[in-house]
């Protein structure tokens, strides 16, 4: 896709853990430097699971980023270029009207504005800014993993503790991996309580 000379645009990448959302992202991202566009892309300083300074995929594909934690932060590194992508969006310490804000602000300015992050939380219900982007974008892609239980597709992010399912009363975010979440479909997912 490309970006119109008139005007921006928002584009949604988003599923559940393993879905390859961050390597959408990164795919996206290597054609806007072939095409020789302009770009910033930015990563949540919270997600500590690779490298600072890259955004990365649980396949292994890393580009370079720009580590930060807010909105505000990223407006001040993508006021001259093209393309802003936004790894992890649901990891950001901004509230999420900021975050929707600072993406049309960007999108209204004429940038191309790539976003990835999960829809829903472990217990499965949205994360408010990535549900009002998924409503504002010209573009949304949902990706879905395997359920590692059946093989179905798999739609939400089951964490565990110890083994069982996170309680609801967990803290929403926990950045990890493998160790502590699962891709699941909506038949093998096991609400928490």
């Amino acid at each position: 896709m490309t970006r119109p000379s008139d005007g921006g645009r928002i584009e949604v990448i988003c599923g559940c853990m393993y879905s390859g959302k961050t390597e959408e992202l990164i795919r996206r991202m290597r054609q806007v430097r072939i095409a020789r566009q302009s770009y910033r892309i930015f990563t949540p300083r919270m997600d500590t699971r690779y490298a600072e300074g890259q955004v990365a995929s649980h396949s292994g594909s890393r580009l370079e980023a720009i580590t930060v934690a807010t909105m505000r932060e990223i407006l001040t590194y993508a006021q001259d270029v093209q393309v802003v992508a936004i790894d992890e969006l649901h990891l950001f310490d901004d509230d999420p009207a900021e975050m929707v804000r600072g993406c049309q602000w960007l999108a209204n300015r004429g940038a191309r504005v790539i976003v990835a992050g999960l829809d829903l939380n472990y217990r499965a219900e949205p994360f408010p800014a990535m549900m009002h982007l998924l409503a504002l974008a010209e573009q949304v892609d949902k990706l879905y993993a395997i359920c590692v239980k059946c093989g179905a597709y798999a739609t939400r992010s089951q964490r565990l503790i110890d083994g069982k399912p996170a309680p609801a009363d967990a803290p929403t975010i926990v950045v990890g991996g493998l160790d502590m979440y699962e891709a699941r479909c909506r038949a093998c997912y096991e609400p928490a309580v």
